[in-house]
């Protein structure tokens, strides 16, 4: 008994792009299709993400134009312990302060500081232009860091969408050609049926 050897099945790289009799237009759109969409999200993602980087530098620099550091005296002595169930707890308390503006007028609020801190520490707090105390701006390397990790985490976002319209689109593509190869073999099918009668 003559044994067949096995049929080795040799993979065609970028078939797609070379001349074959197999090769249909819908092939030929799909790879520029595939070539776009990678080629657009690597675009769109560098742009994105420098984008992002940019704005939010500029709501860093934006913010700091809104505040400024006073120096304020404690009013009373600061809790030795962070209330507990404060959310996010940074291990400083609230405590009451006092600051003088440059025109003389004095203003009171609360702001972070360190625990046990007695009545009279001076401490530096920020404020609005309504001389309310805020948060304290992100400046300087934070800033520089903070704005460079937005434009990483949106950079790939922006990718992954045009990637994934890409991805819809070759599908539609895919869908397509799959039903007119369906139509090609209705018509070829039964021919092909009685080729191989004849033969028999």
């Amino acid at each position: 008994m003559t044994r067949t050897p096995p049929t080795t099945v040799t993979r065609v790289r970028l078939w797609r792009w070379r001349r074959n009799p197999l090769r249909r237009h819908s092939d030929v759109v799909e790879a520029w299709i595939v070539l776009a969409g990678w080629v657009l999200a690597l675009v769109v993602g560098v742009v994105a993400g420098l984008w992002a980087a940019q704005v939010s530098e500029s709501a860093f620099a934006a913010r700091l134009t809104h505040v400024h550091p006073v120096s304020a005296v404690l009013t009373d002595d600061a809790a030795r312990t962070p209330d507990a169930g404060s959310g996010y707890d940074d291990g400083r308390v609230w405590a009451a302060v006092r600051w003088t503006d440059q025109d003389g007028s004095a203003h009171t609020d609360r702001a972070k500081v360190f625990p046990g801190a007695p009545a009279g520490t001076r401490v530096t707090v920020w404020t609005n232009q309504a001389d309310r105390v805020v948060s304290a701006p992100v400046t300087g390397v934070a800033a520089d860091l903070q704005s460079a990790l937005t434009g990483v985490l949106v950079a790939p976002a922006a990718g992954a969408l045009v990637w994934g319209a890409g991805r819809l689109v070759r599908g539609r593509l895919i869908r397509r050609r799959l039903a007119e190869w369906d139509e090609e073999w209705r018509q070829i099918g039964p021919r092909w049926g009685n080729l191989s009668g004849g033969r028999g």
